[in-house]
């Protein structure tokens, strides 16, 4: 009989893990060149981000407030931390 729900896998340990990044700020690089820096409030499996307080910096320098934002995954190129990262 088949299951009405698929089953989910575990989540295995190539996931990545952005603990230490949260509440950092972060410089992101995204597809078609594009930059947001901002505070990296949270994050899932599929590497969506929400960052808070983030800009997008445009070719000449200039900085566009953009606020609180929802990166999808597949979009990243990069994620930076732009404080120290420490080991708790």
């Amino acid at each position: 009989m088949p299951q009405a729900q698929p089953e989910l896998k575990k989540i295995s340990a190539d996931v990545v893990c952005f603990l230490q990044y949260m509440e950092k700020r972060v410089f992101c690089q995204l597809n078609g060149n594009r930059k947001v820096i901002g505070i990296l409030r949270g994050y899932d499996v599929f590497m969506n981000i929400v960052l808070d307080e983030a800009f997008e910096e445009k070719e000449g320098g200039e900085k566009v407030p953009i606020g609180m934002s929802v990166i999808r995954g597949n979009s990243v190129v990069m994620l930076e931390a732009l404080e120290r990262i420490t080991d708790k």
